[in-house]
């Protein structure tokens, strides 16, 4: 029995390197994987790193009308921004498309080519929703001639844009940025109610700076038949 002992013995030991080569290995990964978070940090700390966003800035319901055959026709005008609070880097906006509806009825579709966004600044777009007949069913007639009675009229404008920034050495980020808000407007004089909850941009919350601003020129879309 005592050879069969040495014998065992001696393969216990032959595998003892085999153990120690996969702790050491484990505590090279986990020391490299804390100088890259400590890193990362030290990294988000000197860079400062602000989420690129868009907001509506300013509408006004310029026209607005409907028949007794329940025909409407609307002009409204809408100032989307899109800003980039970042210093050092630029954000890239591409497949910008946002959709406006009136009593769950979409009577224009907004959209934008790609475009950048400079470090610290701000694009403007300028759209001119206009007139166009636009036949409602009858309870959206009748949901339209009541907010028309209370001086009352919401529009409800959803969409997002596919954004892109650099984040220093850090890498690049990729996300999806909604914008999903409803414009609150008085008929009587066409004036905007500007709402503290008017953009909600994928649970984000923004701060930003003073930026330079650009307008990009008017943009006229067709209302939906």
């Amino acid at each position: 029995m005592a050879p069969k002992s040495k014998l065992s013995t001696s393969r216990e030991r032959a595998t003892n390197p085999l153990v120690w080569c996969g702790a050491i290995i484990c505590i090279i990964l986990t020391i490299a994987v804390i100088i890259g978070g400590i890193v990362t940090f030290i990294g988000y700390l000197v860079i400062h790193p602000r989420v690129p966003y868009v907001s509506v800035m300013d509408a006004h319901l310029d026209h607005i009308q409907i028949d007794y055959a329940g025909i409407l026709e609307i002009q409204v005008t809408i100032l989307i921004r899109a800003q980039n609070g970042n210093e050092k880097a630029h954000a890239s906006f591409s497949d910008s498309s946002y959709s406006l509806s009136l009593n769950r009825e979409v009577v224009a579709q907004l959209v934008a080519p790609p475009f950048e966004v400079g470090k610290n600044s701000s694009v403007y777009f300028n759209y001119v929703v206009p007139s166009s007949p636009i036949p409602l069913r009858p309870d959206q007639a009748e949901d339209v001639d009541a907010g028309l009675k209370k001086d009352l009229i919401i529009f409800d404008l959803k969409g997002s844009s596919r954004v892109r920034w650099r984040i220093g050495s850090l890498g690049s980020v990729r996300y999806l940025c909604r914008l999903d808000c409803q414009l609150r407007f008085h008929p009587l004089n066409g004036t905007y109610i500007p709402s503290r909850w008017a953009t909600r941009i994928s649970g984000t919350s923004l701060k930003p700076k003073s930026s330079q601003v650009c307008f990009l020129g008017n943009t006229r879309l067709n209302a939906y038949m």
